[in-house]
C-alpha cells in the first residue's frame, strides 16, 4: 500500500490531524485566552477534511461557527522525539487549511473544564487546499495568510507572527504522538477570526502560493 500512496492527495489517507491552538498572541488575547509557554495541541479526525467544491456544514448544535485560517505542514517521512534540528526534513509540503470552530460549543466545553472535540472535530471542520510542494514555500516561517468573507477582508497575518515555530512544533508533538507520513499539524491563526452564516463565501489564500473558496451551508436534521 505504501507505495501506491500520494502525498499530494494526504486528506485521502493520512491518519491525522494535529491542531496547535493560541499559536498567535493576537488571537490568544482576542479570545481572552493566557498567551501559552508552550503548545496547546487537539486533534480532528480525517473525517474532518473537505474539499474546494463541497460546503462547509455548520453543525446542528451551533449557531456559531467561526473560521481560523491556517498554514496546514504535511508530514512526508514519520517520527518520534524529532529534533528541531532535523525537523524539516519530516516536511512533504504545505497546504492553507481553515480550523472551522463551533465557538459557543468551545466556549461552553471551556467554562465546565470539557474537551473541545464537538467544538473542533465535526464534519467539514477542516478545510483544505491543494498541496503546495515544499520548494513553492521557502521560508515557511514568513508567509502572509489571509481570508475574506463575501469579499470582505476578516484575517490577515503573518506566519512570522507565531509563538513556536514549525521546527519546534514538529519535535513538540513527535515526543508525545508519533508522526506518520500523511499527517497534518495545523499551525494556529493569526487574529480576526468572526462568525459565518449559512449562504456565506469564505476565500483564503496565501499570498502569492494558493487561494481557495468555500460555500457554508448548514448541516442537514
Amino acid at each position: 500500500m505504501a507505495n501506491t500512496r500520494n502525498v499530494s492527495r494526504f486528506w485521502e489517507w493520512g491518519r491525522k490531524i494535529i491542531c496547535v491552538g493560541r499559536n498567535y498572541a493576537d488571537h490568544a488575547k482576542e479570545l481572552k485566552n493566557a498567551i501559552p509557554t508552550e503548545p496547546v495541541l487537539f486533534l480532528k479526525p480525517p473525517s474532518a477534511y473537505v474539499r474546494e467544491g463541497s460546503p462547509i456544514l455548520v453543525p446542528l448544535y451551533s449557531s456559531n461557527l467561526h473560521h481560523e485560517v491556517e498554514l496546514g505542514v504535511v508530514i512526508g517521512k514519520g517520527g518520534t522525539a524529532i529534533p528541531q534540528a532535523d525537523a524539516m526534513e519530516h516536511v512533504a509540503g504545505y497546504a492553507l487549511c481553515l480550523d472551522m470552530t463551533a465557538r459557543d460549543v468551545q466556549d461552553e466545553c471551556k467554562s465546565k473544564g470539557l474537551p473541545w472535540t464537538l467544538a473542533k472535530a465535526f464534519n467539514t471542520s477542516c478545510p483544505v487546499s491543494d498541496f503546495i510542494p515544499k520548494e513553492s514555500i521557502p521560508d515557511p516561517g514568513n508567509v502572509k495568510l489571509w481570508l475574506k468573507v463575501n469579499d470582505q477582508l476578516r484575517q490577515s497575518g503573518c506566519t512570522s507572527q507565531m509563538i513556536f515555530s514549525i521546527p519546534y512544533l514538529i519535535s513538540y508533538i513527535s515526543d508525545f504522538i508519533t508522526l506518520e507520513e500523511g499527517d497534518l499539524i495545523l499551525t494556529g491563526t493569526p487574529k480576526g477570526v468572526s462568525a459565518v452564516q449559512e449562504h456565506d463565501e469564505l476565500q483564503a489564500g496565501i499570498e502569492d502560493v494558493v487561494t481557495m473558496s468555500f460555500r457554508v451551508d448548514r448541516q442537514e436534521q
